[in-house]
């Protein structure tokens, strides 16, 4: 993260200091806790408007900048944040318009967070002017580091304003009426629109069958909610303010594409809340992981962890106290995939409302405790990786996650309508990268693929133009790519291909998607080796949820079906294509599959594991994890232990291998981290 205002990893979160201004000697206290605990950053600001403006043009920033002033003698970090995330009680009461409509087109009362019209010119104008008397008070104070736009985005609106909108995003779009019934396909159940005033957003109770209609929208949304945080961000560089500035993102989110966001923030952060100890702790690694390359692959670059929970989350339905190790281990794996940055929501447990019970730094006992023990442990541990700070994440291996393309699939009405199990297809593949210690970029169609050796795509059920043509080029090449069932079934629009799927890639994959059989959820098949694959495969693999019926042209078999009018039809195969190779994987397997298969196409794909240096012939141990940075001189290789047991590591020490953090005993413990620093030239 090349910048003046960043020179270390930041280690802090969420401070809410208006909450206690009547008890100062717990302001004084936190100051002196956060030096304790190694705390160098607190964010300010977020849901402050009522302090800041608490009624319409009176402002009150006095408490602010005292705040700022302490936290700057103390050597701590601001990033602020603008309070757009919830609006004050007199902004709605005067201004109306500015709630929220839903789909039933019900007007909101006040209440939540982001019950706010992003299209409202009213109150675009009360934020613009809210953001620039903060700008003007605090932008040049030298704690200011960066700036925190909104909160969590989410949400849509479907208020007169918005279809307005809507309507002329789509003339841009389409420009013609004809041109949308086309895309559409309205003309299937007669759904036929004359002009562009006659269209609305998709509703309950109106039209939600159009799925051009319903991905259109999600488009629009994404649209609206991006050009407001342009217009929020234009209005802090309007009078000044230099900072880099960010939007905390959120796990797994699917109401917004997060790909558009990457162009107009300088930082992507995140929000991470994993339910660690619901199931083992290497299943949700997993998942967690998943989530920071998603978040680090937006800009190919370090991204900030912005908020995670120190020890139990309130507002899941179970809230789990973190395990001993658990919030230091989960910090590291952040750091790992590319964080330079852990923050916390919140720095003191809040005494009322609804998150009063949500883990802090500093309980409602306010004294010292366990959980500042582990926060303390996690400050020492990024001031010992500090050299780590601003490296970058390299990857050979990149798997397509685009949000359109899930938006589409998942309003599809078929062949599943609940249980498409996208994201255990997902993680599966992952999670045989994984075993083998590789990087791995997530990133969307519109991306660059050339970089790559390998690409694979799980389910990319939408092709949208030049993607099929991208793949082609990418394999012709010289680059191996692996499709999953259910990819290259629609365009642009969810209408679907003519003339066999996936579309553009038969010659390819060397094979056609005839039939997709779709399994009831106590209903199973199997996969066969064939004698003498290419893969080496031995074993036969399970396999549910959807059985690809492929018709073979010059791909070469892997594995046949076991059993159904299939049996004995190609399963997984391989195909040669210009200098690279295509595999077809045509049903939801195993995870061991994934793991088997990989073996023989990674290192014929020349995708140099870090594993195999570290492990040689042993392989890394299934719950070990390995992920490296790297800067122009060293790669910095992460291995993490999140098995419920101790595991054997090898003997890597050398005069180019030396340990940067942690200790190199032999063994490494539950939820322990050792951290290698090597250079550079043991991998060449």
């Amino acid at each position: 993260m090349e910048n003046p205002f960043f020179c270390q990893m930041l280690h802090g979160g969420d401070y809410n200091p208006e909450q206690w201004l009547g008890t100062p000697e717990i302001l004084e206290k936190d100051i002196v806790y956060f030096k304790k605990m190694h705390i160098n950053t607190v964010s300010l600001g977020i849901f402050s408007w009522a302090m800041l403006e608490p009624h319409e043009g009176v402002f009150s920033f006095e408490w602010l900048l005292d705040i700022i002033d302490r936290l700057h003698c103390a050597g701590i970090s601001v990033i602020m944040a603008t309070p757009s995330g919830a609006r004050p009680k007199w902004l709605a009461d005067t201004y109306p318009e500015v709630l929220r409509v839903d789909k039933d087109r019900r007007r909101a009362l006040f209440g939540g967070r982001h019950n706010h019209c992003y299209t409202s010119p009213i109150y675009r104008e009360k934020v613009r002017i809210i953001n620039t008397e903060l700008a003007h008070r605090v932008g040049a104070h030298p704690a200011v580091i960066a700036w925190h736009i909104s909160n969590e985005y989410g949400g849509e609106c479907h208020c007169p304003l918005c279809q307005e909108e809507f309507r002329l995003w789509l003339r841009e779009r389409y420009k013609t009426i004809d041109a949308v019934n086309e895309a559409w396909q309205t003309i299937f159940w007669s759904h036929v629109y004359n002009s562009f005033s006659q269209i609305e957003s998709p509703s309950s109770i109106g039209e939600n069958c159009l799925h051009g209609l319903n991905l259109d929208w999600k488009r629009f949304v994404t649209a609206k909610t991006v050009d407001f945080a342009a217009f929020e961000i234009q209005s802090l560089r309007s009078v000044g303010c230099r900072q880099p500035v960010t939007v905390n993102l959120m796990y797994d989110y699917v109401g917004l594409d997060y790909q558009q966001f990457s162009g107009i923030v300088d930082i992507i952060s995140w929000d991470n809340y994993p339910l660690w100890h619901k199931k083992e702790e290497k299943i949700t690694a997993v998942d967690t992981a998943v989530q920071h390359d998603y978040m680090r692959s937006l800009q190919h670059k370090p991204f900030l962890l912005m908020e995670s929970c120190p020890s139990a989350t309130n507002w899941q339905s179970v809230s789990k106290l973190k395990r001993p190790g658990m919030l230091l281990a989960s910090s590291l794996q952040a750091v790992a995939h590319g964080a330079d940055s852990v923050m916390y929501f919140q720095m003191r447990q809040s005494r009322g409302a609804s998150e009063k019970f949500h883990g802090a730094v500093i309980d409602h006992w306010g004294g010292e405790s366990r959980v500042m023990n582990e926060i303390t442990s996690v400050g020492i541990a990024l001031e010992e990786l500090s050299e780590v700070h601003g490296s970058t994440v390299s990857a050979d291996v990149a798997i397509i996650m685009d949000r359109e393309s899930r938006w589409a699939m998942e309003d599809s009405f078929g062949p599943r309508n609940t249980g498409l199990r996208y994201m255990e297809l997902f993680q599966r593949l992952y999670s045989g990268l994984c075993s083998y210690g590789v990087n791995i970029d997530i990133v969307a169609e519109e991306q660059d693929l050339r970089s790559y050796r390998v690409v694979i795509l799980p389910m990319v059920y939408m092709f949208k133009d030049g993607f099929a043509e991208k793949i082609r080029s990418f394999v012709f090449g010289g680059g191996t790519v692996v499709v999953s069932y259910w990819s290259g079934i629609v365009d642009g629009t969810d209408r679907c291909y003519l003339n066999g799927v996936p579309h553009g890639i038969l010659d390819v994959l060397g094979v056609r998607s005839v039939e997709i059989d779709a399994l009831y959820d106590d209903q199973s098949n199997i996969g066969v080796p064939v004698i003498g694959n290419t893969a080496c495969l031995t074993r036969e693999y399970r396999c549910d949820t959807f059985c690809n019926v492929l018709e073979i042209g010059t791909a070469v078999p892997v594995l046949t079906y076991a059993d159904d009018f299939y049996a004995g039809q190609a399963a997984l195969s391989y195909n040669h294509y210009g200098a690279g190779t295509a595999w077809y994987i045509g049903a939801l397997f195993e995870k061991q599959l994934f793991i088997d298969s990989l073996h023989t196409i990674l290192p014929s794909a020349g995708v140099y594991t870090v594993g195999k240096m570290l492990f040689g012939g042993v392989g890394i141990p299934d719950g070990v994890f390995i992920t490296s940075r790297e800067n122009s001189d060293y790669r910095y290789v992460f291995i993490q232990n999140y098995n419920r047991f101790t595991v054997i590591l090898p003997t890597v020490l050398s005069a180019e291998v030396s340990v940067l953090y942690g200790k190199n005993t032999g063994v490494l413990r539950p939820l322990e981290t050792i951290v290698f620093k090597v250079a550079k030239s043991v991998f060449e």
